[in-house]
């Protein structure tokens, strides 16, 4: 994705807990790994080492209870190159949504391909080493506004790739795209994928010292919201925020792949990257976990994640906190809690056990399901009651040195660097 892409969020209906910015701070935790920094174009030969949150999260530690292995995500993004060498093996059949020339597996940018590394990559040949490395990936082609603007394209192709993911064999959906307009056939998509047990996540998008306005998916209340944050676990100011954020992930400072050539990695930061180790960590657990329902993985990230609030409240910029799948999988914490009812809406999706009230479809399933969950036209992301209030851009110290790993907070806003990786995307495309 070129180095331009941003993204913009809105407020989230409320979950039953309690909206409210933690006085004029944004509450983040302090992630005790160091980060030698990447140059600014190429990084280094070994860019595993440049992977800082591997260590942060416990990575290895985590290996040895859960891989990932037996959970499949859906990555709806530029298209998946299957032939990198950390991917191959990873990547199953998956579908092209934009009707232009070319499949799922033709990148037009090369941020699909980061994504699905980032998620599932193997590491092998010094390339990027997944945060669940024996998932597997189902990659759905959508266009960018510039590839709209170059090709002709189905202009309903994020909501048709939405379908085609809830009707395939992946239990998680990772989208690292947004556009500023909410569309009623998007949001009835991300509604037919939750009623068929799916777990969605979104980035929450890259503008949140300008605009800072909503952007869909993310804002949608059926999709966990993902923002950024850096190596000490302060939220990038970039990183956009409001009542549309669930969650905060590791974004900053973060390798990925330079362009579509795929020769070389540089140095990405934004909430796309957030997005897909928020969806790792969700495999992981998963995995450990097969028999949970995704409102049963989704309740215990919530439940785990490092905050210094209230449980029944949540920040403007890291919603429930910063995930930390360790704290489940290490320590056994976590409350799964009813399989049935979604922490996200508070309401039933009629999933019972690891499953839906409908069978899936064959993994990468080519064709969106014609059968809508067609519930009346809901609001799109609604404001909550709480306003975003500014944080500090200087790190203030609670008094706390435990972070993700052990889940002190501190209490900060700070500018992200690098550049901002966000698949934008505009309405209307023909």
């Amino acid at each position: 994705m070129s180095a331009e892409m941003s993204h913009a969020p809105t407020r989230r209906v409320s979950r039953g807990a309690r909206r409210r910015m933690i006085g004029a701070l944004a509450a983040t935790a302090a992630w005790s790994a160091c980060f030698a920094g990447l140059a600014p174009s190429a990084v280094a030969v070994d860019v595993q080492a440049e992977q800082w949150y591997l260590k942060a999260m416990q990575a290895e530690e985590m290996w040895k209870v859960s891989t990932g292995k037996g959970i499949t995500v859906a990555v709806i993004d530029t298209g998946v190159n299957a032939d990198t060498a950390s991917l191959r093996g990873q990547v199953l059949k998956g579908w092209d949504a934009t009707e232009a020339d070319g499949d799922e597996n033709d990148d037009y940018t090369g941020h699909g391909t980061s994504m699905a590394e980032l998620i599932a990559g193997t590491g092998v040949k010094g390339g990027l080493k997944g945060l669940a490395p024996d998932a597997k990936i189902i990659p759905y082609r959508i266009s960018d506004t510039e590839f709209q603007n170059n090709n002709h394209v189905n202009a309903h192709d994020s909501e048709d790739a939405i379908r085609a993911a809830a009707d395939s064999d992946a239990r998680i959906i990772s989208m690292s795209f947004g556009s500023d307009f909410p569309a009623d056939e998007e949001r009835e998509a991300a509604k037919y994928a939750l009623s068929k047990g799916k777990l969605l996540f979104a980035a929450v998008g890259n503008e949140g010292n300008g605009v800072n306005d909503a952007e869909y998916p993310a804002a949608y209340e059926e999709v966990v919201g993902i923002s950024s944050a850096d190596q000490k676990g302060t939220v990038a100011k970039t990183s956009q925020h409001g009542g549309f954020v669930d969650l905060a992930a590791p974004g900053t400072n973060v390798p990925m792949w330079c362009d579509q050539a795929l020769q070389s990695y540089c140095n990405g930061s934004g909430t796309s990257a957030a997005t897909a180790v928020a969806s790792a960590s969700a495999a992981l657990v998963w995995s450990a976990h097969p028999d949970w329902t995704a409102n049963q993985v989704l309740r215990v990230l919530f439940d785990t994640a490092a905050r210094d609030w209230a449980d029944d409240e949540t920040s403007a910029y890291l919603g429930h906190g910063l995930i930390r799948p360790s704290m489940s999988l290490l320590k056994h914490k976590g409350t799964p809690g009813d399989p049935d009812v979604s922490p996200l809406t508070g309401k039933s999706t009629s999933v019972s056990g690891s499953g839906s009230t409908a069978s899936p479809a064959p993994a990468g399933s080519a064709a969106p399901s014609a059968s809508a969950s067609a519930s009346s036209q809901p609001s799109q992301g609604k404001s909550g009651d709480d306003q975003v209030v500014a944080g500090s851009s200087e790190p203030t110290d609670n008094g706390s040195n435990l972070g993700l790993i052990a889940g002190g907070v501190v209490a900060v806003v700070v500018l992200g660097g690098g550049a901002l990786y966000f698949l934008r995307r505009r309405r209307g495309a023909v």
